[in-house]
């Protein structure tokens, strides 16, 4: 068994029990409250660890089969209070619409050209928007962008004709989500530098949302269990329905 670390061990403390639900606003607390665990360093030449301003991560377990193509779910979805973090985007778009695409917020735009720079290797980006007139050409794409998650998809809001607003929502924070092979959907709804009650309603939003969009074949217990974290703090298991 890896041995634990002084700081984690001071954040265990402070999560408690791993398994026993905890309200929702003392769950973000907690996860707040980890994330500002300091440990002093034991030796002169260790660098000092900056206390960087940690993502939030909500996991959601789900009652569904993901081997199911009716019962999957993904899409995007704007958050109240946004993310704390601004994306990179690119766009597929035809020639006309590639001024527009740089003006909202893309870091590239066109079709021949930026599909030949990604065939060639580059993938230096957050998310894909593409125009449903160049997704021919953009298809070829898909074993590149598919396993990172970065390929445009309807479902995802990504494939739209409103090039220009998308790149605007996705550079601003608009967060995609998309079950995994165990039923999870793992979605970032903030910063540990948010405000407790800017979390909450976040997180609040997106689980109405989750809620509204269950698959109809889906059986017994829909929502079995919501978890939440920072980016290097241990999970909190929390009471949202």
């Amino acid at each position: 068994m890896p041995q634990q670390s002084v700081k984690y061990k001071k954040q265990l403390e402070i999560r408690g029990s791993e398994s026993e639900p905890v309200p929702l606003s003392e769950g973000i607390i907690k996860v707040k409250e980890m994330a500002d665990v300091k440990v002093e360093r034991s030796y002169k030449s260790a660098s000092p660890r900056k206390n960087s301003d940690q993502a939030v991560e909500l996991v959601i377990h789900l009652g569904i089969d993901a081997k199911q193509a009716d019962q999957l779910l993904r899409g995007s979805l704007s958050l109240p209070k946004g993310v704390g973090k601004s994306s990179k985007v690119i766009a597929f778009c035809p020639e006309e619409d590639v001024e527009k695409a740089k003006a909202a917020g893309a870091i590239e735009a066109g079709v021949d050209e930026l599909v030949a720079k990604i065939s060639g290797g580059w993938t230096d980006f957050d998310v894909a928007v593409a125009h449903p007139m160049v997704m021919g050409k953009v298809g070829k794409l898909g074993r590149i962008l598919g396993p990172s998650g970065k390929m445009p998809s309807p479902k995802s809001g990504t494939v739209t004709k409103d090039v220009e607003i998308a790149v605007k929502e996705f550079a601003a924070g608009k967060v995609e989500y998309r079950n995994d092979a165990g039923g999870n959907l793992h979605v970032a709804v903030g910063r540990t530098s948010f405000a407790v009650n800017d979390l909450q309603e976040n997180i609040e939003f997106f689980m109405a949302h989750v809620n509204k969009i269950r698959p109809a074949s889906a059986k017994g217990q829909y929502v079995k269990r919501v978890c939440l974290s920072g980016t290097w703090t241990p999970s909190v298991t929390v009471a949202v329905a």
